[in-house]
């Protein structure tokens, strides 16, 4: 239950966007956007506590940013825009409207293009010129779009589809689709290795009733493998084979060294060694206890790093909070309070 002190913080943090935050080199945040709200928290990992809510954007999914950090993107599902947001008052300047339904977005690396999944109707990419501020382009894809993600040497776009069942890569220099794999099952969150000249080595892919992850090879554009996550004993019990979404979270630690795995199905996120994808160890997120009922999870669903990927965010979307990983330790650091169903998020370095 929250406390009453807590719904008056809430409140005011969705009054205000909190105190402008100034742009150091040692500046960096945690911004995570609240799904079934209207508000953006920002986490300072120095301290493990929000120093900014910006309210005032319904229903925010996607976020990303300027290349100077002035700007914070963010797709709006319920209004069907691109909000432009200053970062430092918390105030939309642009909302630019797109061809429909969005769901996660990219920035490109250049940082001159906004990608914005769009998973209504057929589905399509929408290109943002953040010069203009425009909707310029939209890329037909075979499907409703729910995630989007710019390979490491900015080349290409890569889409997955729940509906559709599939990944498509989208060359960015033509604007237009390049290949495809399809899967039994919905393509969920991704992740994106990188080869050591930066051009992208495989793709990780959660799917749909997979409590694990496919394998995908980016020079062959070939699944490889499967990685079955170990069956913990939060999980037991649970049917396996019908759960839709058994995972819901993934990333390649800055320093690409390691693939970190989310599992709704056993309330924990899983750590393996890159390349060799062997496993490193998991650690258990939090749950909710409530008299006379089993343990609920955190159902985690998004994963973002500090720079030197020694701490590990996790959106809690059950528990209206952020898990804080030592990923040295490989333990529970800190548990962050933040506004209502947090799911995705992403990390700003300030220059």
């Amino acid at each position: 239950m929250v406390s009453k002190s807590r719904h008056q913080l809430l409140r005011l943090g969705l009054l205000l966007a909190l105190v402008p935050l100034s742009a150091s080199a040692s500046e960096v945040r945690i911004y995570v956007t609240d799904s079934e709200g209207n508000r953006i928290d920002a986490i300072d990992p120095g301290t493990d506590r929000v120093v900014q809510v910006i309210g005032g954007i319904a229903v925010p999914h996607g976020i990303g940013f300027s290349k100077d950090g002035r700007e914070i993107y963010v797709s709006s599902e319920s209004r069907k825009v691109l909000d432009i947001v200053e970062r430092t008052s918390g105030r939309i300047v642009v909302a630019v409207r797109l061809s429909g339904h969005p769901n996660n977005i990219a920035v490109t690396t250049d940082g001159k293009r906004v990608l914005v999944a769009i998973r209504a109707g057929n589905g399509a990419l929408d290109v943002v010129d953040m010069v203009t501020r425009r909707l310029v382009k939209t890329i037909p894809v075979k499907g409703p779009l729910h995630n989007v993600y710019v390979t490491p040497d900015g080349k290409y776009a890569v889409t997955g589809s729940i509906e559709d069942r599939m990944l498509t890569v989208i060359d960015l220099t033509t604007e237009q689709p390049a290949w495809e794999v399809r899967f039994e099952a919905g393509v969920r969150p991704m992740a994106i290795e990188a080869n050591t000249d930066g051009s992208t080595r495989r793709v990780f892919v959660e799917l749909s009733r997979l409590h694990g992850v496919a394998v995908v090879d980016f020079a062959t554009h070939k699944e490889l493998a499967r990685i079955s996550l170990p069956d913990l004993p939060f999980g037991s019990g649970k049917d396996r084979e019908t759960d839709d979404e058994p995972c819901h979270g993934i990333a390649v630690s800055p320093d690409g060294k390691s693939l970190w795995i989310n599992s709704i199905l056993d309330n924990a996120v899983f750590r393996y060694s890159l390349p060799d994808l062997q496993l490193l160890g998991h650690v258990p997120l939090p749950v909710r206890r409530k008299s006379g009922q089993p343990l609920s999870g955190a159902v985690p669903y998004w994963i973002s790093f500090s720079p030197d990927s020694k701490r590990v965010f996790i959106s809690n979307s059950a528990l209206d909070s952020v898990s804080v990983i030592d990923a040295t330790a490989m333990k529970l650091a800190a548990v962050v309070p933040v506004g209502s169903t947090p799911k995705r998020s992403s990390t700003l370095v300030l220059q």
